[in-house]
C-alpha cells in the first residue's frame, strides 16, 4: 500500500509499481502528469500543467494541523481549486485520481461494502467499466488506509476530493437505508441500527424481510422530509422512490416479483385494505409513532400490468408544525409587491380569497400564514380541513370525516351557524362546497380556500363547471392566488455560468433581454445531498378583480380577453416571478423550465 505521508521530493521518487494502482478508468487523469483547467468550475482556455506539492508546504501543513485534519490544513495552505488540489496531492503521494465527474457517474457497490461502513470510513467501492475501484479521500489517515487496504482485497485505490466523495455518498445515504437494511442484516457489527428508533404503533414487531423493508422505507422518508413514497412494480421486482422538494428521487430496488407482492400486501394490511382485491384501486390510511410523534400515511393502491403500485402520502403534522410555527408571509419568498397585496387581502372584512396550485405547491402553508396575520383573538376563526395538518392556536379546526358523513359541504353549513368571522375551507372539491363557500363570502364572512387549477384563469372555468352562478362568484371573489414552489440553488456548490443563444431561445429569452443577469449552474455537494438545490421559494401570480374584470367574467368573455386585460392591469404571471429568481442567481434556468410554462 502506498505510504500515508511522504515528503520526499517528487524527482527522487520512483514511479509506483504496485498492482493496486491498476489500469486507469476512462476520463481519469494519470497519477504522474495531468493537464487541469485553471479556475473554479469553468474550463480554462489554456490548461496549466500541474506539479506535485513541494516538501516545504507539506512540512508546514504538518506543523500547523493542530485543530484540523492534515488534509484540510494542506488544502487551506495550498489555495488551489478542489480539482487542482486533488490532482496535485495524487501526484505528490503517487495515487491515481478520480475526478468529480467520473466519481458521480459511477455505480456504487454497497452490496460488497455496506453504505454504513462507507460513511464511517469516508470511502466507497465503485464499479467502472466492469472493474471494481476503491475510492478514498484522506491519504494521511494511517488507520483508515490500513482498514481500506485490508477490506478491499486488491481493488485499485483512487484518490478523490473529500467534498466530491461526500456528495456521492450523500446521494445514496438515506435512500439506500431500506435496501441496505434488507440485504445486510448481518453487517455493521458495531453500527447502531437507525430502524430501532422507529416505533410503529400499528405494526407487528416481526422482523421478516418484508416488514424490515417497509419499516426502513418509512423511516427514511420521514428523515428526508419526503412528501410521498412511491412503490412501483416492475417485471423484475419493486422500485422505491421518494418525492423530495417536489421531485422524485430513486431510493432503491428490491428484486423478485413475489417479494414485491408481499411488500404491497403489507402496506394494504397496515391501511386495512382488502389484500385479496387486486383489480381495482383502493384508498386507506394508517399511522405510525416515532418517539412521541404520530405520523399519518394516506395510501393509494393502483393496479398495473405488473401487479399493483402504491403511493403513500406522508402527513407529518409535527414536522409541518415545526416548519410553519411562527412563519409569517414574509418568510415564504413572495415578491414584495405580492406580499403587501396578500396582507391587504387577509385584512379584508369579507369576501373570498382563492389559492390554487397542484398538490405540494405550498397552498396550505400560505393560508396558514395569512390566518396567522389576522389571528389576534378578536375574530372567530373556524377551519374545516382534510386532514387538519397544523394546529393553529385560538382557532377552531374541524377535520373532515366522510365515513361519518362530515363532508366539506356539511361541515361548512354547520360552521355558518357557529357565528364565524373568518372561515378556512381546506379545498373546494364539489358543487355543494363551492355554492356554500360563495354564499358564505356574500353574507359577511371572509373565506380562505383552495382549489386545484393550473393558473388564476383556470379557476374561473372550474367554478363554471361546478354550475356556480357567475354573478355571485365574481361578487364574492376578492382575489385568486396561483403559486408554485421553486427549488433554490445551493449556495455552497452553485457557480456562475453563461447560456448559449439556443438555450436562451428555448427558454423564451434573448441575449439582449438577459443583459446583467446572474445565471448559475449547480453541481451538488454534501450540503444539498448531491441535488444541487437547497430550500424552496414561492412564486406567484395574483389576480385582483376589479369591476371591468368582473363584468367580462359575468359576460363569459373568452379567457384570452380576460387574461389580456388582467395583464394590462398589472398581473405578473408565474413565469415572470420565476425569471426574477433566475435573474438574481437564486435558482437555475433548468429549474424554472421544469416548473413553469415557457
Amino acid at each position: 500500500m502506498p505510504e500515508a505521508f511522504d515528503a520526499t521530493p517528487e524527482s527522487a521518487k520512483p514511479a509506483p509499481t504496485s498492482s493496486r494502482a491498476g489500469p486507469l478508468p476512462q476520463d481519469v487523469c494519470s497519477p504522474q502528469t495531468c493537464d487541469v483547467p485553471v479556475g473554479a468550475g469553468t474550463p480554462a482556455k489554456n490548461p496549466a500543467k500541474i506539479s506535485a506539492y513541494p516538501r516545504e508546504l507539506l512540512a508546514q501543513a504538518r506543523l500547523q494541523a493542530t485543530d484540523e485534519r492534515l488534509l484540510d490544513c494542506l488544502e487551506r495552505l495550498a489555495c488551489d481549486t478542489p480539482d487542482t488540489f486533488t490532482q496535485r496531492l495524487g501526484l505528490t503521494l503517487h495515487y491515481p485520481v478520480l475526478d468529480s465527474h467520473s466519481l458521480l457517474a459511477s455505480t456504487p457497490r454497497f452490496d460488497k461494502l455496506a453504505l454504513a461502513q462507507c460513511l464511517k470510513r469516508e470511502c466507497v467501492l465503485i464499479e467502472q467499466g466492469g472493474q471494481l475501484l476503491g475510492v478514498f479521500a484522506d491519504p494521511f489517515d494511517h488507520a483508515r488506509l490500513a482498514w481500506i487496504d485490508d477490506v478491499l482485497q486488491g481493488a485499485p485505490l483512487y484518490l478523490a476530493h473529500a467534498a466530491d466523495l461526500a456528495t456521492f455518498l450523500a446521494r445514496h445515504e438515506e435512500s439506500f437505508h431500506a435496501v441496505d437494511a434488507l440485504d445486510h442484516d448481518a453487517d455493521a457489527s458495531s453500527e447502531s441500527d437507525p430502524l430501532q428508533r422507529l416505533s410503529l404503533a400499528s405494526i407487528s414487531e416481526d422482523q421478516s424481510r418484508v416488514v424490515k423493508l417497509v419499516n426502513s422505507t418509512l423511516y427514511d422518508a420521514l428523515k428526508l422530509h419526503a412528501s410521498d413514497i412511491h412503490l412501483g412494480m416492475t417485471g423484475q421486482g419493486l422500485t422505491i422512490k421518494y418525492r423530495i422538494d417536489g421531485v422524485l428521487n430513486g431510493a432503491g430496488k428490491a428484486s423478485g416479483s413475489a417479494f414485491a407482492d408481499q411488500v404491497i400486501s403489507r402496506i394494504k394490511v397496515m391501511a386495512e385494505l382488502d389484500i385479496g382485491e387486486k383489480r381495482v384501486p383502493q384508498d386507506g390510511r394508517f399511522k405510525v409513532a416515532v418517539g412521541d410523534r404520530q405520523i399519518d400515511f394516506r395510501v393509494s393502491i393502483m393496479p398495473s400490468i405488473f401487479g399493483e403500485d402504491a403511493v403513500l402520502r406522508v402527513l407529518d403534522k409535527q414536522d409541518l408544525s415545526d416548519r410553519v410555527s411562527g412563519v409569517q408571509l414574509q418568510a415564504l419568498g413572495f415578491a414584495d409587491e405580492t406580499l403587501r397585496a396578500l396582507r391587504r387581502l387577509a385584512a379584508e372584512p369579507y369576501g373570498m380569497i382563492l389559492v390554487t396550485g397542484p398538490t405540494g405547491s405550498g397552498k396550505t402553508t400560505t393560508l396558514y400564514a395569512m390566518i396567522s396575520e389576522i389571528n389576534h383573538g378578536v375574530d372567530k376563526i373556524i377551519t374545516i380541513e382534510d386532514p387538519v395538518e397544523y394546529q393553529l392556536p385560538g382557532v377552531l379546526q374541524i377535520p373532515v370525516n366522510e365515513k361519518k358523513g362530515l363532508t366539506f359541504a356539511r361541515g361548512l353549513r354547520s360552521i355558518l351557524r357557529h357565528d364565524p368571522d373568518k372561515i378556512l375551507v381546506g379545498e373546494i372539491r364539489d358543487p355543494d362546497t363551492a355554492q356554500i363557500a360563495v354564499q358564505s363570502a356574500l353574507t359577511g364572512h371572509l373565506v380562505f380556500t383552495t382549489i386545484h387549477a393550473n393558473n388564476v384563469f383556470d379557476v374561473i372555468g372550474r367554478f363554471s363547471q361546478m354550475q356556480v352562478d357567475p354573478y355571485s362568484f365574481v361578487s364574492a371573489l376578492n382575489a385568486v392566488l396561483a403559486q408554485r414552489l421553486i427549488r433554490l440553488a445551493c449556495p455552497h456548490c452553485a457557480t456562475p455560468c453563461e447560456h448559449d443563444d439556443d438555450t436562451l431561445y428555448g427558454s423564451g429569452l434573448t441575449r439582449e433581454g438577459v443583459a446583467g443577469w446572474t445565471f448559475v449552474r449547480v453541481k451538488g455537494c454534501g450540503h444539498c445531498r448531491g441535488s444541487g438545490y437547497r430550500g424552496r421559494s414561492a412564486i406567484a401570480e395574483l389576480l385582483h378583480l376589479d369591476d371591468d374584470l368582473r363584468q367580462m367574467i359575468v359576460e363569459r368573455r373568452p379567457l384570452a380577453q380576460i387574461k389580456t386585460l388582467a395583464c394590462q392591469r398589472g398581473l405578473r404571471l408565474l413565469r415572470a416571478s420565476a425569471l426574477d429568481l433566475v435573474r438574481d442567481g437564486r435558482t437555475t434556468l433548468e429549474e424554472i423550465n421544469r416548473v413553469t410554462f415557457i
